[in-house]
Parts: structure tokens; sequence; C-alpha cells
């Protein structure tokens, strides 16, 4: 098999590749995040990870480029990572009580190879407490995750309900899904 790259920042997906014991290298070049209006929710997850992985494929035309972009959506609302503290709060607001999906679009390039794909997990949250979310945001920070939360951390565990699909998918990537395309690759 050909070096693998990461083509990603995220701790969470370099963390969840090290359980998986699958060697890599992180290399992550600036990509823009944006995407053409009327995307399906699992176009867009697609579109932004297929960017990240060409960003950095076009300099390492001979190995295995991995990357994703990880999206919550509620109802027909896409929602990503919260500006800020507000924003952080109004989000979690927004899902408490709900049930949200988390999609993670992945793309896997490789020398005469791509590959892209979606997976979705349905999450439901309790309702929350506004001492809750404040306490979570001010203590967890959780400013670079989507949807202002990490499945995780506290209010994954004291906060959700019931998840339907890969917890990991959660958490910002498929790990087995990914496994299995590599291997396909």
């Amino acid at each position: 098999m050909n070096r693998i790259i990461l083509a990603s920042a995220s701790p969470r997906r370099k963390q969840l590749l090290e359980w998986a014991e699958i060697p890599f290298e992180v290399i992550v070049h600036p990509t823009d995040e944006s995407y053409p209006e009327g995307l399906s929710p699992e176009s867009v997850a697609i579109h932004i990870a297929r960017n990240k992985a060409l960003a950095v494929a076009g300099a390492y035309p001979h190995d295995t480029v991995l990357a994703a972009d990880t999206i919550v959506v509620l109802g027909d609302r896409i929602i990503g990572k919260p500006a800020g503290r507000d924003d952080a709060i109004a989000i979690l607001g927004s899902l408490s009580g709900q049930v949200h999906r988390v999609i993670t679009g992945v793309t896997i390039v490789s020398p005469g190879n791509e590959t892209s794909f979606a997976d979705i997990t349905e999450v439901s949250f309790h309702e929350l407490t506004p001492e809750g979310i404040r306490f979570y945001i001010d203590k967890y920070k959780p400013y670079d995750k989507a949807g202002a939360y990490a499945i995780q951390e506290w209010i994954g565990v004291t906060g959700i309900q019931s998840i339907r699909g890969d917890f990991y998918n959660v958490m910002g990537l498929p790990v087995s899904r990914v496994v299995q395309a590599l291997r396909n690759t």
C-alpha cells in the first residue's frame, strides 16, 4: 500500500486512525471550505472533503491521501463550527431535545483512483439546560467542532439520549468504513 497521508489537522481523526493502527502522516494544505448552493448535506460534506484531499494530493501524487469533513444537520439547516461563545450557546440550544444528523464526507485519492462517500449518524439530545450548555461551552470551548459539541466530552456523556449509526462518525471519521475503503484502493 502507498504511504497514507491524512489531510486533516483534527486531533480526533488522528486519534481514530491511530486506534485503527493505520500508519499515516498528517499533511494539511489550507483549503476553502465554502460550497456551491443547492448541494445536499451529504454532497456538501463530500465537496469539502474532496477539496481538502485534492489540495494535498496534487503535491503528493504517488501517495494515498485521506480527507474528511464533518457537518451537523438539523432539519434542512447545515450547522458548522460556532463563530464564538454566543453562537455555540445558540447552536446547542437549537439541538436540545432534538434529533440531528452528523454527516462526515470522506475522500480518498490514490494514484489512478478517487473514492468519496458520506456516512450519516442520527443523534438525539435530551433537553439541555441553559446552565449545562454554558458550563460545557465555558469549560470545553468547542469552537472547532461542527455543531458546537464533541460526543466524547461531557455534553455527549450527559446530554445524548441515543445515536443511530457509527459513534466514531460523530467524532469525525467513520473509521471502519474508511479502513474498508483503504483496503480497496
